[in-house]
Order: structure tokens, then sequence, then C-alpha cells
């Protein structure tokens, strides 16, 4: 019940004076003050030509009349003769976050504004005496550190600013320490400053503006990657649809030809086979005739029948079937077999201009620079390598589904193809490198790991990966490396590992070489203009040497 009775006591205190309320005004936004409390108050804000509530800092203008609220008064004369008494509520008394008022004694109040010339904090009620006495002090939001602007060798307020030594200072400290230096009063080094800060303010508003656009620019990218990625991926499905469709219908010629061949030859064979059965059979019977003609033992019977059964009829079929061999409709599988080729090769090339047109969309973004990236950051743009046999020097043998190739002097059974080198140990990859690209190769011996384009030289001195401005090679040997480039050889240093990554940005035209091992380290670095897709390759100088492209994840 007393708890009760004190909450009642906060809801009629006034809050400037903290008693209970005398001739009760409410104000437009709601509040309730003495009226004398209230009028007191806004006549210390004449001169700023608005009026706020002390409470919520609502502002008015003009200066509401104020008006007794008498059903306030008469419930509080009602409360009084039941025993009201004034008290200050608890929800004014300052708590272990709020700035207490300095000249509160006892239990402090909770203080609403700070006083920059008497270095004090005052509640609601100390306030308004403050108010009276000294109406032209600076009032600031409630401050614990208002002991900080008292300077602590003279105890005084610090109103002054040396710009020499950058600090406030009080206005004797020019006589001693600051002596000479370069001194200001602590408002004109405000102005100053704040004029910097609104400078400052300005640039960065400038640069959220700027920022917020080019966000507008990124999203209206957003959208219209989305967009043309979405039209892109319809129409392709349209066309390879179409081409789906076309390759089944073309299929299903190839089925119908051949099955009705088939029919056509095989009603042909079945043909020629029932009348040779038939043949048969007529020269069993007539065989089965004249031996019953040869055990007749009358000789005037014999000679009377012979005649007419020894004469025999012609075959109309040859006297021999010539067999084909079995070869009926392997012209058919070969000439699939070689659409299939054909169809292969255009789309690998195909398939190049379109990784290539793919990759070359880009966003507005920079791309990542190879320095900030950690290892984790270039698995991003793992590319899995394979080796392609057609290009394979007939002394390199190829394993590990032709990720791994070895270098030794007994010749493979490889076919003849255009694109083998002949001259040095060299294989290239089957797959083309464009965009950004990242592989990892793990060698022995002696290995240069390259890039090439496609069309390099595959005979001759000039085919050698770095010796001509189509490839570039890290020469890996005797604990060594070295860089060749358009026959020109550069030393590189660097620690020895058995694996070396090796990091393509085509666009940008970078080119990277790595020792890789617990550690990333730069052996070697191109910037260049790549003209064409690159090819991932390797070239021995060492028999029994090996490279193995890693499958980086």
């Amino acid at each position: 019940m007393a708890q009760q009775n004190q909450l009642d006591r906060a809801k009629f205190c006034c809050s400037v004076c903290l008693d209970l309320l005398k001739d009760p005004v409410t104000i437009p936004c709601g509040h309730s003050y003495c009226m004398n409390c209230i009028q007191s108050y806004w006549d210390t804000e004449d001169e700023k030509k608005t009026h706020s509530c002390p409470q919520c800092r609502q502002s008015f203008t003009p200066r509401p009349v104020l008006v007794k609220n008498t059903m306030f008064a008469d419930l509080l004369e009602e409360m009084k003769k039941t025993g009201l008494q004034a008290a200050p509520a608890d929800l004014y008394y300052a708590g272990p976050e709020d700035v207490a008022c300095d000249v509160c004694t006892g239990r402090k109040l909770r203080a609403v504004k700070s006083c920059l010339v008497c270095m004090t904090s005052y509640c609601e009620k100390h306030l308004q005496l403050h108010f009276e006495l000294f109406e032209k002090h600076k009032l600031v939001e409630p401050s614990e550190k208002l002991q900080e602007n008292i300077c602590s060798r003279h105890d005084e307020v610090m109103k002054m600013f040396c710009r020499t030594d950058q600090q406030c200072i009080c206005y004797l400290c020019p006589v001693d320490e600051h002596k000479g230096h370069d001194t200001v009063s602590a408002a004109a080094e405000r102005t100053e400053r704040q004029r910097e800060l609104e400078g400052s303010r300005h640039n960065i508003q400038q640069r959220i503006q700027n920022r917020e656009e080019d966000v507008k620019l990124l999203q209206q990218e957003v959208e219209a990657i989305n967009g043309s990625a979405d039209k892109a991926v319809e129409h392709s499905e349209k066309i390879f649809t179409q081409l789906i469709r076309l390759m089944e219908e073309r299929r299903s010629d190839v089925k119908q030809q051949v099955r009705f061949q088939q029919e056509t030859e095989v009603s042909r064979v079945k043909e020629l086979q029932e009348k040779l059965e038939q043949e048969i059979t007529e020269l069993k019977r007539k065989d089965a005739e004249l031996k019953k003609l040869s055990h007749t033992e009358d000789h005037t019977q014999f000679l009377h029948n012979y005649p007419s059964l020894s004469v025999l009829s012609e075959s109309t079929h040859s006297s021999s079937i010539n067999i084909r061999p079995l070869k009926y409709f392997e012209d058919v599988t070969a000439a699939v077999s070689e659409v299939r080729d054909k169809l292969q090769d255009v789309l690998r090339e195909t398939w190049t201009n379109i990784s290539l047109t793919v990759t070359e969309v880009d966003v507005l973004l920079s791309n990542p620079q190879p320095e900030n990236m950690t290892r984790a950051g270039f698995l991003r743009y793992s590319r899995e390598i394979t080796l392609d046999p057609n290009t394979a020097t007939t002394q390199l043998l190829l394993s590990e589904g032709n990720r791994k190739v070895t270098y030794i002097r007994q010749q493979q059974s490889y076919c003849s193809h255009p694109d083998r080198f002949t001259y040095y140990y060299q294989v290239l990859s089957r797959e083309s490198l464009t965009g950004r690209c990242y592989w990892e190769v793990e060698w022995r011996g002696g290995v240069e790991v390259a890039v090439a384009y496609k069309n390099i030289s595959r005979a001759g001195n000039v085919s050698g990966f770095g010796r001509n401005d189509e490839s570039w090679s890290l020469n890996c040997h005797n604990n060594s490396y070295k860089f060749w480039y358009n026959n020109v050889q550069t030393p590189v240093s660097g620690p020895r590992s058995s694996r070396v990554g090796v990091y393509l940005d085509h666009s940008a035209g970078i080119l990277s070489f790595y020792s890789v091992s617990e550690t990333m380290t730069l052996l070697h670095r191109v910037q260049t203009t790549f003209t064409q897709p690159l090819y991932a390759g390797v070239w021995f100088c060492q028999t029994n040497s090996t490279a193995e492209f890693s499958k980086v994840k």
C-alpha cells in the first residue's frame, strides 16, 4: 500500500519543483505543471521565440495560453484530504547510468542539464534556480566529464586553445608553459574546426550519395545480368532442344534406313534360300528315282525309262554363293562415327568461343588482385586439367585419366594427328583456358610448366614452350627456376617445391607462377595482353620425369 501511495504522489508532482501540483495547468503536449513553474520556465525561453515542454522537449510557437485545469485541481484537493503529501518520486532519483545533480544533498536527483560556466550539473528543481540567477550561462546535456574542462595546473576553466600544442588551455597558461604559442579562444577554434567538420561531413555525404548511386548502378547491373542470363539460357535451351530434336530425327532416319535395308536384304536372301531348298528337294526326288532305276533287273524296262529320268534340268542359280565379309553395315557405323567426331570438334571449338564470351561478361567492380589472394582464394578459380593425347610427343606416356604424363624412351602407339608435337617432348591440355583459372602441377625430374596458344608450331626449334611469342614457360630443374618467353630466359628466385601453382586472369592479361607448399610464394608474374584462349602444357627435358595436374578443391 505504501508503494502504491508513492506512485500516486509521483503522478501528481510537478517535474519542475518536484512538489504537488499547485494551480495545475496542462500544456498542449499533455504534461501538467504548476502554473507558476511553467510560466517561469517559459519566461527564460522568451528570447528564443519558442517554448518547450521541460519533459518531452516538444516546442510550441507561439507561447501557449495557460488555463487552470479545474478537474485536476479538484482531484488534488480531494486527494490532499485523504492524506496525499508531496514527496520526490523515485523516478527522479539518479540511477547508476544517470548524471547526478551536484547541488542536491542526501540522495541526489537526476541531472537534466550541465552548465559549462559553473561546471555543475543540475536537476529540474535546482536548474530553475540557476535559470533565475544565471540566464546567459551555457547549458548542455548532462555530462560526467565536466572536470575535464578544468585546467589541472591552474584550476581554471579551459576556454582557450593552443594551436601550437593542439590542446585546450586556460587563460593563465599562455603566461608560462604556453608562452609565445599560437593561442585563440576555444570558441574561435571550435568555429574553425566546425567549418572543417562541416566540410568533412559534406565530403562524406557526397561519398554516401556517390556510393548510393553506385549501389543503384550495381543493382541495375545485377538486374541486367540476370535478365540477359535468363534470356541466354532460354534461347540456348531452345537451340539445344532443336539440336537434340534434329539429332533424334537423324538417329531415327538412320535407324529406319538400316532396318529397311536389313529387311530388304534379309528378304532377298530368304527368297534365294527358299528356291535353293526347293531345288534341293527336286534333286533329292530325282536322285531317288535314279536310284530306283539303277536297281531295276529288267534290261528292257531300264532302257525304256532311262531317257526320261536321266535328263537333269539346268539350275536357275549360280553353282556357288559368294559370301562377302561380315561388314554389311560397318560403313554406316563409320559414317556416323565420322559425324560424331566432326561434331565434337565443332562443339569443342565453338565451346571455346562460348566460354570466352561468357567469361568476358564483367560487372563494374574491378577484378581481384592476385597479391591480395590466399590459396583458398585461388582455389575458387581451380580448373581440372586433362591432357590431349593427340598433342603428346610419342615418347610421352599418359595415365591417371590423362592427368599424369611421364617421359619415357619407349615409343607409344599414338595415331597420326596434325596437332602432335614432333620435335620437343611436349603435350597440351584438352581444355581451353579463358577468364580466371587456377591449377597446380606436381612435378619430378626436369619439367617446364607452360601455357600456349593452340596454333603454336608443332615441329622445329620454334615449337618449344617459351621459345616463341605464342607460349610462356617456367623451367623447374636442378633446384632452380627459369622463365622463358619469346626465346628469352629470365632467372627466377624462390623456394623450391615439387608443386607449382599457375593463376591466369585472361581478360586482365595476368599470368602468375607460384611455389606451393605450406604457403604460396610468387615466383614470376606476367602482365600482357592475351589474344587467344590458352592451353596448359608441360615440356620434359629429362627422361623419367613426370608431371601430374592435381585435382585441387
